[in-house]
């Protein structure tokens, strides 16, 4: 079992306006969770959905890396475990690769949980960003 999600999306905003929407509690809340997220190492914050979870600032390096913690108390692993999130920004021309790690998980059903819901969040956050322009004239 790959004990490790890794996901990227692409962007046509520059890293800076990405970086926003990793960093700012009421942008993440658009396409993640409620949080109280602020980006300085050592901050403890929450996400806040079905369930509480628990995670602390590890990184920062501002429009390029992002990492943290996360304590999941899973209705489906009998037992928390704590993972890692780490986001890394990369420029692609006027544009930006996001690439998402998210590893540290003990059990196959965890991971493939938040599989699902990174695949999930990043629609979301793709539509955020790139939503999909429709030139059809509503009559």
């Amino acid at each position: 079992m790959s004990k490790e999600i890794r996901q990227t999306w692409v962007f046509t905003q520059s890293p800076r306006e990405v970086w926003d929407y990793l960093t700012k509690p009421e942008l993440i809340e658009k396409w993640l969770m409620k949080t109280d997220f602020q980006p300085i190492v050592g901050h403890k914050f929450t996400f806040l959905c079905n369930e509480t979870n628990y995670c602390e600032v590890l990184e920062v390096k501002p429009f390029t890396n992002l990492s943290y913690t996360w304590q999941a108390n899973s209705a489906v692993s009998p037992t928390p475990f704590t993972s890692k999130v780490a986001w890394t920004l990369v420029a692609k021309g006027s544009g930006t690769e996001l690439q998402l790690v998210h590893n540290g998980f003990t059990a196959l059903e965890d991971r493939l949980g938040h599989d699902k819901g990174w695949v999930g969040c990043g629609t979301r956050f793709m539509a955020l960003l790139n939503p999909v322009k429709n030139d059809r004239t509503l009559a």
